[in-house]
């Protein structure tokens, strides 16, 4: 089915939840879903441009969804950056997919 649009509830850095509908179509990720609804402050997201270079769009998973597996780049970023917790992942490595209807996430704070 074309332009299937998923619900993902994202959490942002002020604690306010916003239930949002994410193309699965346009091969976005994570970051750029909530860079276009601008739930976090121009530049303080996505800062490297989804290269797994910076931790900027650091978020928590906080529902029960498979995810793809952490490449080394990110692995490497996360365990460098700060306020991470077992659930932290890039949203920049993460590309909406069908099966992640109903993922809910919360941004880290700003490092």
């Amino acid at each position: 089915m074309e332009g299937q649009d998923i619900k993902i509830t994202i959490i942002d850095r002020d604690g306010v939840s916003h239930e949002i509908d994410a193309p699965t179509d346009m091969a976005m990720n994570l970051m750029e879903v909530v860079r276009s609804y601008e739930l976090a402050p121009e530049g303080t997201i996505g800062v490297c441009g989804g290269m797994a270079m910076c931790a900027s769009c650091q978020c928590y998973v906080l529902s029960n969804h498979e995810l793809p597996e952490m490449q080394d780049d990110e692995e490497a970023m996360l365990s460098e950056a700060f306020d991470v917790k077992d659930n932290s992942r890039l949203g920049c490595q993460i590309q909406i997919a069908p099966e992640m209807n109903g993922l809910k996430i919360e941004l880290a704070p700003e490092s």
